[in-house]
């Protein structure tokens, strides 16, 4: 009878705690929105749909406590059915904690 190899069960899968976005923590839903803002503009739905993230509002709120400084504007989308939504937030990192913007 020939032995199957078997998977590793030790084997990590460990994943960054800014990708892993099955943690739904306050801290870890921050951190995860706080490092997909370092790469741009990012809206509400996307936050809601690639970050699991269901209060965006909240988590940037809870960014601007921290220190972040955060731009809203608003815009006109439309969602994958079709329909319009009016007043959408958008947010820009302009900086994190501890760096001086000129006014």
């Amino acid at each position: 009878m020939q032995t199957k190899k078997m998977a590793d069960q030790q084997a990590s899968h460990e994943t960054s705690p800014r990708n892993d976005i099955s943690d739904t923590s306050n801290n870890a839903q921050n951190n995860r929105l706080a490092g997909r803002m370092e790469q741009g503009n990012i809206d509400t739905f996307t936050i809601m749909r690639e970050l699991n993230i269901c209060r965006p509002g909240a988590r940037i709120c809870d960014l601007r406590a921290a220190g972040y400084k955060i731009l809203t504007n608003r815009i006109t989308l439309t969602d994958e059915w079709g329909r319009i939504h009016r007043g959408v937030a958008v947010y820009t990192l302009i900086a994190k904690p501890g760096v001086k913007v000129a006014a």
